[in-house]
């Protein structure tokens, strides 16, 4: 059985990675998160190249693609630590698409597939969400609630600016009734789930890939870093929790399009591996890159805070744990 890519899977990612890594540079990076704004020709580029609609249906003008090739592009995003409202906007299309009715899907899918407008999804509690990504630019924001969620046009929505510490993705508290979901929640919100795990696999890459450039150039007593056995220990820890959460995301993500009735358990075990590797990683990343690690001059500290808020957002490791165990716990009674 062939576990790889598809050629033309292969070449979504090897055309966003050089797009990126010239559009995306840390240069760029750093210039948005210290203006507070999005490149605005990056995502004009990322429109045209219909990147926003690479999972929505053809019937709402999108490009048709599946879970994989979402996820595929995410985690070249994730690599980038593109600032861009690709994600969020991505979760509440993949919301609306599986969740909303047949005249949500006509109003809004179109703009976003087009990326003429941008979406937001996040977790509310007692009806209100304190940290939604990209919910200041959204026009459409979806609010996840116990277990079923809603859908709140911008107009409608209260809506106040929030700094987390990822200054490279802008975020809001969000209020508002808005209009039931009346679908498929709890598959929506998985689809979501794994979109998030796919961007904290590209981050956590990007880390393990700037940590082992680093340790072989970096001497001390006149000997690079990296032979030393402790470093190369905490360098084969990064690349065990990166490959895990890789494997369990691309699960994930072919169970969405494949055998959706394994989606629920893939995803959380997606959400728990990535939203622990992304940590764990970025972390090792600092303390590999020792003293000049924890200065605003080097670059692997916009990795390690966009794993922070990654890591929390739809759950985190914990609680998709827990869930893990409840989802299994009901298998082998049902099987009883």
């Amino acid at each position: 059985m062939n576990f790889d890519f598809t050629p033309e899977q292969h070449e979504i990612k090897r055309t966003a990675r050089e797009l990126l890594a010239s559009r995306s540079s840390f240069e760029r990076v750093r210039a948005s998160a210290e203006s507070g704004s999005y490149d605005e020709g990056l995502w004009r580029e990322l429109r045209e190249l219909g990147w926003p609609g690479i999972a929505i249906g053809e019937q709402h003008g999108g490009q048709g693609l599946g879970a994989v090739e979402l996820a595929i592009l995410l985690e070249e995003l994730g690599y980038a630590v593109t600032p861009s409202p690709f994600l969020p906007s991505a979760m509440a299309a993949l919301a609306i698409e599986h969740a909303g009715s047949d005249e949500q899907r006509a109003r809004w899918l179109p703009g976003l597939a087009s990326g003429e407008v941008t979406g937001a999804l996040g977790v509310a509690n007692d009806g209100s969400a304190d940290i939604v990504a990209d919910a200041d630019r959204a026009a459409a924001i979806v609010l996840v609630e116990n277990g079923g969620a809603r859908l709140i046009p911008r107009e409608g929505a209260r809506v106040e600016a929030v700094q987390t510490i990822d200054p490279t993705r802008h975020a809001g508290s969000v209020a508002g009734e808005g209009e039931p979901l009346a679908g498929d929640t709890y598959g929506a919100i998985d689809r979501a789930t794994l979109a998030v795990a796919a961007e904290l696999v590209g981050v956590c890459q990007r880390a393990l890939d700037m940590t082992l450039a680093y340790v072989k150039e970096r001497k001390q007593f006149g000997v690079a870093v990296g032979a030393f056995q402790a470093v190369q220990h905490r360098c084969a820890a990064m690349l065990l929790h990166t490959e895990s959460a890789r494997s369990a995301t691309y699960f994930a993500a072919w169970a969405a399009d494949a055998e959706p009735e394994r989606l629920p358990e893939a995803a959380s075990l997606a959400k728990a591996a990535a939203s622990t590797a992304g940590r764990e990683v970025t972390a090792g990343a600092i303390q590999a890159h020792g003293g000049v690690g924890f200065t605003w001059e080097a670059d692997v500290h916009w990795l390690f805070k966009r794993a922070q808020v990654d890591a929390a957002l739809l759950g985190g490791a914990t609680a998709h744990r827990a869930r893990l165990a409840r989802l299994a716990a009901a298998r082998v009674a049902s099987a009883a």
